[in-house]
């Protein structure tokens, strides 16, 4: 085999696998590591309707607003999630299902809404009632903060975007989703 064939398959190799969030690459906190999970999470809290109301802009919700996620136990441990959004005025859906991957904080899940593809969903942080919560993964591209209520306060609001700041976010690079 040759050498220039050798490394082309190299390349495609590096660039499939960044695709799927497999090979780390530098995000929107820089070259900083992203935050652990401040807290354990209690699964059955965190259950329920999240609206979300702001994030880093990802293609794969790209100009959608009001979105709002569902999360539900199923029975073999797993957990049901359905994200529904406003795109062009129409209400898009989709289901994914995670699962817990560090069985100490139960803050760190793997979700996956394409078959065997799953991506990171790490709880940096919530509210000790479960009010609000604060979402990324461990490459620093994708972040959400959500909420119980579709309406937050302006106090709320406003200490979420200071904590974003605090785990080392670029509030320029957040979007405000919900009207």
């Amino acid at each position: 085999m040759r050498k220039s064939t050798i490394a082309l398959g190299l390349v495609g190799t590096t660039l499939v696998l960044g695709a799927c969030g497999l090979v780390p690459r530098p995000g929107p906190v820089g070259n900083k590591a992203v935050p652990q999970p401040a807290k354990p999470i209690d699964v059955a809290r965190y259950m329920g309707r999240w609206y979300e109301q702001f994030r880093y802009e990802a293609s794969f919700q790209k100009d959608m607003d009001g979105v709002m996620a569902e999360y539900s136990l199923s029975d073999d441990g797993t957990v049901r999630v359905v994200n529904r959004g406003l795109r062009n005025g129409k209400w898009k859906q989709s289901i994914g299902k995670a699962r817990i991957v560090d069985a100490d904080s139960k803050a760190k899940l793997k979700v996956s809404f394409f078959g065997p593809f799953y991506g990171n969903y790490w709880i940096l942080d919530h509210g000790e009632e479960y009010e609000w919560s604060i979402v990324g993964e461990p490459s620093g591209r994708y972040l959400w903060v959500l909420t119980r209520e579709a309406r937050p306060s302006a106090d709320l609001l406003e200490k979420l975007k200071a904590r974003v700041e605090a785990l080392g976010y670029d509030w320029s690079l957040v979007r405000k989703t919900q009207q």
